[in-house]
């Protein structure tokens, strides 16, 4: 059974830092990705990695300030985010796809997390 589990959320504030990771177990997957949810909106696309190269991809809101990484051997993904503001507060959730290309659409993504919290206080 595929299992994605998210860890590292909590309270900062604005300006400081957090790491979130995702430990997937059952299988690997070709790209794993971080998306984010605020209350009252949609899901939103952070950023995506692909397992073989490392190639990744942000979204233009977190460029420059956050950070997509993968340990294959630990078959886990992490998302350093600094600098962060306090629109970067939502349930973070990893997400996991089979295909090769990068989407950042989460009806792309067939497995998925159950969020982790993040809240950037100002």
């Amino acid at each position: 059974q595929v299992q994605l589990v998210e860890s590292g959320g909590g309270l900062v504030q604005a300006g400081g830092s957090l790491r979130v990771a995702c430990a997937a177990s059952g299988r690997t997957f070709r790209v794993m990705a971080w998306f984010r949810q605020a209350p009252g909106k949609e899901r939103e696309f952070v950023a995506a990695i692909k397992w073989s190269g490392g190639s990744t991809y942000y979204a233009e809101s977190v460029k420059g300030r956050f950070t997509i990484s993968r340990d294959t051997a630990m078959s886990t993904v992490y998302l350093q985010m600094n600098s962060l503001k306090p629109e970067d507060t939502a349930v973070y959730y990893c997400a996991a796809r089979d295909g090769s290309n990068i989407v950042i659409t989460p009806v792309g993504f067939g497995s998925w997390g159950q969020g982790t919290q993040v809240t950037v206080s100002s």
